[in-house]
């Protein structure tokens, strides 16, 4: 899977509930830092995902995927059920030897 096909089945996969699928596109050394919480492991991230957000029916608009140096940007909305933007996104993706993601930096 290329990087850019891995950016969207991110997003995907978190949408649509599958743990197990985005678990296998993160690194075991994953790390995510956004404005209101960092997590340092790929189990945390996927714990908080399942169980732990205030929201788990919305979905990710993505508008933009870029190249960078050293990985990947996207760009998108967040969006409620009923389809309402919750917020704006920047993501930056960075990638294993593998091709796994092992940080993602949210921006919002």
């Amino acid at each position: 899977m290329d990087r850019d096909s891995r950016v969207r089945a991110y997003y995907r996969r978190l949408d649509d509930g599958e743990y197990a699928g985005l678990e296998s596109l993160l690194h075991p050394e994953f790390v995510q830092r956004r404005p209101d919480r960092t997590f340092d492991d790929r189990a945390s991230f996927l714990q908080f995902m399942r169980s732990e957000r205030p929201k788990t029916d919305t979905s990710h608009r993505l508008t933009t995927v870029c190249a960078s140096r050293g990985g990947r940007a996207a760009s998108g909305h967040l969006l409620d059920a009923d389809g309402n933007e919750l917020f704006a996104f920047i993501d930056v993706f960075r990638f294993g030897a593998d091709g796994r993601i092992t940080h993602l930096t949210t921006y919002v």
